[in-house]
């Protein structure tokens, strides 16, 4: 086995055919998949992923796909095409945001009323309304993907907050954050069974009280948005990010040749500061 140099993990929001913010078509979505496929890549889920930062090998052109907020639309379109190519990915769910309620249609079963999947600013909206069930996956659902491989469910929080932003004090701060992922473990681990210590941080922000808290929560892997290659043996708590594009397979296949390379992928990184 050629081992992974570095393993790129892939970050999406939106797979809609709602054009807006962080959003893919599904059409492009499944180009993207199919192509990984074809290439010869292989997803890795959280523990795979956390043993190779931990320095055991995995094969080369090995990937992660990771997906933000916990969107209506990756039951209704990512889904059937993670079913289809075998594949497994990361959602990183904002638990608060999460209802009960019957599974709705997806892509794949050639339904004719596929459920509303707004643009992203129209979906902030209706979460900021009280109404995020119209636009984010349902525990029904959630057990679902489970069931069928497709997607892991990990924290991003309890409320989505920036809690720098809404608390004056440091320890006001520390002690908001601390209660808003107790409540996303808690309420993980008692609708899934088990939690992780897999934390996406939300808006991609974080600092050193962040970065304490999140630690003494059991918190080892933590999820940025910084764009680098992430290579065996680096810090767990500062993983690096792709953004994908609503662009086609060969866009795809060569960012992800560039962060399969250590040297290549630094360079590219910090050429995108300037």
């Amino acid at each position: 086995m050629k081992p992974a140099r570095s393993v790129p993990v892939l970050m999406y929001h939106h797979i809609s055919p709602c054009p807006g913010l962080v959003t893919l078509t599904p059409g492009h979505f499944a180009e993207q998949m199919a192509a990984l496929s074809a290439a010869g890549y292989r997803t890795l889920d959280a523990n795979q992923f956390g043993a190779y930062l931990a320095g055991n090998p995995v094969p080369d052109k090995s990937v992660v796909l990771s997906f933000d907020d916990g969107y209506l639309d990756n039951w209704v379109y990512a889904h059937p095409v993670l079913e289809k190519f075998a594949f497994t990915a990361l959602m990183f769910v904002v638990t608060g945001w999460v209802r009960e309620g019957p599974r709705r249609p997806h892509a794949n079963q050639g339904s004719n009323n596929l459920p509303a999947t707004p643009e992203h600013n129209v979906c902030k909206r209706i979460i900021a309304e009280g109404r995020s069930d119209e636009v984010i996956v349902r525990w029904s659902e959630i057990e679902a993907m489970v069931s069928a491989g497709t997607f892991e469910f990990h924290s991003h929080t309890h409320t989505h907050n920036r809690w720098d932003k809404t608390c004056v004090a440091p320890a006001e701060k520390r002690h908001a954050l601390a209660s808003d992922l107790a409540s996303a473990r808690s309420l993980l681990e008692t609708r899934l069974g088990s939690t992780s210590d897999h934390l996406c941080w939300p808006q991609g922000y974080f600092d050193d009280d962040y970065l304490a808290v999140a630690r003494n929560a059991g918190y080892r892997h933590l999820y940025t948005t910084v764009p680098g290659a992430n290579l065996p043996g680096d810090d767990p708590a500062y993983i690096h990010r792709i953004v994908v594009k609503d662009k086609g397979a060969r866009w795809l296949l060569s960012r992800l040749w560039l962060y399969r390379h250590p040297t290549l992928a630094h360079w590219y990184a910090t050429r995108r500061k300037h």
